[in-house]
C-alpha cells in the first residue's frame, strides 16, 4: 500500500533539488542603495514585487522605492543586510513549515492570511499583516 502511495505522489515532491534565492546585485550611489535583480528576486520567489518591497522596506526601517527594474532605497545599505532580510522573508512568506518546499501560495480568508503548499497540501496562517 505505501508503493501504490508513493507512486501516486507527484514527481517534484520526491526531488531534493534545492532551492535558491538570487544573491542581491547592486550599488551605493552616492548616499543611496539601487539593488538592479529585485523583480527577479520576486519572481523567483513567485510572490508579487510590493509585498516583497513593503517587507523589506520595513525591516530595514529605510525609504525607498521602484523605478523601472530597479529598487532604490534612500540609504546606504550592505547587500549582506538586504540578502539576510530576503532570506527572512523567505522563511516567513514563501518555504512551507512542513516540508520546507517553496510551492507555496498566498491566500486569504476573511481577515487571515495563510500559507497554502502545493508539495504537502499543509496550510498555516502567516502571522504578519499584509
Amino acid at each position: 500500500m505505501l508503493k501504490r502511495a508513493r507512486e501516486a505522489l507527484p514527481p517534484d515532491i520526491l526531488e531534493k533539488a534545492r532551492f535558491e534565492v538570487p544573491r542581491v546585485r547592486g550599488h551605493i550611489q552616492g548616499n543611496r542603495t539601487v539593488i538592479s535583480n529585485f523583480h527577479q528576486i520576486a519572481s523567483t520567489l513567485g510572490r508579487p514585487v510590493d509585498h516583497l518591497l513593503k517587507f523589506i522596506l520595513k525591516e530595514l526601517a529605510t525609504p525607498g522605492e521602484l523605478k523601472k527594474n530597479e529598487l532604490i532605497l534612500g540609504t546606504k545599505v550592505a547587500a549582506s543586510r538586504v540578502n539576510e532580510k530576503i532570506e527572512q522573508y523567505v522563511k516567513e512568506f514563501v518555504a512551507c513549515s512542513e516540508c520546507g518546499k517553496p510551492d507555496t501560495r498566498l491566500m486569504k480568508e476573511d481577515r487571515l492570511v495563510f500559507i497554502k503548499c502545493s508539495a504537502c497540501g499543509a496550510k498555516h496562517i502567516v502571522k504578519v499583516k499584509l
